[in-house]
């Protein structure tokens, strides 16, 4: 019997019913409950939820439920704040899509070439998934235009803002039709974006879920120390609760190399994450961490954006954030799909505001733990279950993951847990192996055939 939050109690079309049967989704979340009616019945909203809270699907199966296939311009916007995020919602927006036949969606970010999109976009795409800058880009030489445009969605709205890229998004809405619909999501609800909405909305209607996650869950530690200890204890902190995987917060870039030195001097597996880095080597660290080929990986805020990491074990907020929201925000990257999660933070003395700040946002008391029982620590270091291969072949080539998962297991004689997380793009492949058996694969594959091929491959490290 369909529950009241059961997706069949919507007016969406047959395909788009049947998909969300193929994937095992039943009933919504929250989110989706509150935001679908409205969003079907062409409300414009602003919607306030947590990561990892089905966002995507709140506004994607409104988009996708009157989207036209025959019609083959742009009918539908999303914006988002990083590359990274861009490339999420567009796999996502795809597999929602896959029973409807001929939808092409189509990802316009910076940090890849722009002829290529050009190209594309001269045989139309129904819906357009991008950042910014790039969009924008695209709208002034109109090789993207708008005329039949009836969704605009701003994604993580907030963190758009705080990226400086208001002016950019003020832009693009003006490039598209008067009369749309626009859907605007943020994981927070600053002033700025009530300000800035009556810029992008019609009378929206405001939907707010509960942006705390589940303090069962997470299990918080607040430390205060010197600066001058700060890595140091993060390093015996590591050490102690030995994480299998450790995402590490610091708010500067200049934090996040010393941090990431500090940890591989001791032996760590630690990548670095900030937005000086080129998008190619920002993809591969996010591509190792989420391959469990990397067990620490050090970030600023607006880098972490975006990133699809099902598993953490464990957020370390080298320094704490001034702003209560973004600790909530950080904090619950741990703990998911009602998992435990270590949350733990270093609190400089002259910071205690901030902490007090979060206590009453979060309106419950901090654990405060004593860091002289850290100091004594012993430094082992945590290494990475998984080494990540990278294939000098993709999509283009035709390779699809049974190709390689078959190629590993058959000719190269792996058991199927010995192979873990693969990534296909369009030119290059990643694929997880457990680190003591990935050699012999290595050999096998570099002398041996893929799909009757051969192609050039390298570890990453």
């Amino acid at each position: 019997m369909t529950t009241p939050t059961g997706f069949h109690t919507l007016p969406l079309p047959d395909t788009l019913l049947a998909t969300l049967d193929d994937l095992g989704f039943t009933d919504m979340t929250p989110i989706q409950a509150q935001t679908l009616p409205l969003a079907l019945d062409g409300k414009d909203l602003i919607a306030q939820a947590k990561t990892g809270s089905g966002k995507t699907a709140a506004f994607g199966l409104p988009l996708l439920a009157k989207l036209n296939p025959r019609y083959f311009g742009t009918q539908a916007l999303v914006l988002c704040p990083t590359r990274e995020l861009a490339d999420q919602v567009s796999r996502e927006l795809r597999r929602l899509a896959r029973n409807i036949e001929n939808i092409k969606i189509l990802t316009l970010c910076g940090g890849a070439a722009i002829k290529p999109q050009i190209e594309s976009l001269q045989h139309g795409a129904h819906v357009v998934v991008g950042t910014p800058g790039r969009v924008r880009d695209h709208l002034e030489r109109e090789s993207l235009i708008l005329p039949g445009l009836q969704t605009l969605v701003l994604d993580e709205a907030d963190r758009m803002i705080d990226m400086g890229f208001y002016d950019d998004m003020v832009a693009i809405a003006s490039h598209c039709p008067h009369k749309r619909q626009t859907l605007l999501f943020s994981a927070t609800y600053p002033d700025n974006i009530r300000k800035a909405s009556a810029r992008f909305l019609n009378r929206p209607l405001e939907v707010f879920t509960e942006a705390l996650h589940s303090a069962h869950h997470i299990e918080q530690h607040f430390y205060e120390v010197n600066d001058d200890q700060r890595l140091d204890i993060a390093v015996k902190l590591l050490s102690k609760h030995r994480p299998g995987s450790t995402l590490i917060f610091c708010n500067t870039k200049a934090r996040v190399t010393d941090m990431t030195d500090v940890l591989r001097e001791h032996g760590f597996s630690a990548l670095e994450l900030h937005g000086d880095m080129e998008q190619r080597d920002r993809e591969d660290v996010m591509i190792q961490f989420a391959n469990q080929s990397c067990a620490v990986l050090v970030a600023t805020d607006v880098a972490a954006r975006g990133l699809d990491i099902k598993t953490l074990d464990a957020v370390i907020n080298v320094d704490i954030s001034p702003d209560p929201e973004v600790h909530v925000h950080r904090i619950g990257r741990t703990g998911r799909t009602d998992q435990p999660g270590l949350a733990i933070s270093l609190v400089g003395t002259k910071e205690m505001h901030w902490a007090e700040r979060i206590a009453q946002f979060q309106k419950a008391p901090l654990v405060w733990k004593p860091v002289e029982s850290v100091k004594k620590q012993a430094i082992k270091p945590v290494g990475a279950p998984m080494v990540t291969l990278c294939i000098q072949g993709g999509k283009k080539n035709k390779l699809r993951p049974g190709d390689l998962l078959g190629a590993l297991t058959k000719d190269a004689g792996l058991q199927f847990d010995d192979v873990g997380k693969i990534t296909i793009l369009d030119y290059v492949a990643f694929v997880a192996l457990k680190r003591e058996v990935a050699d012999d694969a290595y050999a096998h594959l570099a002398n041996g055939q893929i799909k009757g091929k051969q192609f050039r491959m390298r570890f990453m490290s």
